[in-house]
């Protein structure tokens, strides 16, 4: 099964959409990954105030985190590959995402 594992910066919910200013990307984001979850993929998100034990695990986050701090996140992993950091993929990237993955199973 294909995975992805977003570690997003410090959000005050999970989703990221809630306050007086919201990014358009969480919304766009929160989409594709669960478009991609419909697809059969494995979808992990990890959000740095909520769950910092996720961070310190990983050690290439913890490294990157070390290296350039908070401002280096989202970082995004496609099986366990680092394919964005800094910045949430723009369209034509979550749609290449969406198009090379295979269609969920029929049960």
């Amino acid at each position: 099964m294909r995975s992805i594992q977003v570690y997003d910066p410090p959000l005050c919910c999970a989703t990221g959409v809630c306050g007086p200013t919201v990014s358009p990307e969480l919304p766009r984001m929160a989409g594709v990954l669960a478009h991609l979850k419909e697809r059969g993929v494995s979808v992990e998100r990890h959000n740095l105030a909520r769950q910092p034990l996720a961070f310190a695990q990983n050690a290439t986050v913890k490294a990157i985190l070390e290296k350039d701090g908070p401002d280096a996140l989202p970082l995004i992993f496609i099986d366990g590959a680092l394919v964005c950091q800094g910045v949430y993929p723009d369209k034509e990237t979550a749609a290449r995402w969406l198009a090379d993955l295979p269609t969920a199973p029929n049960p």
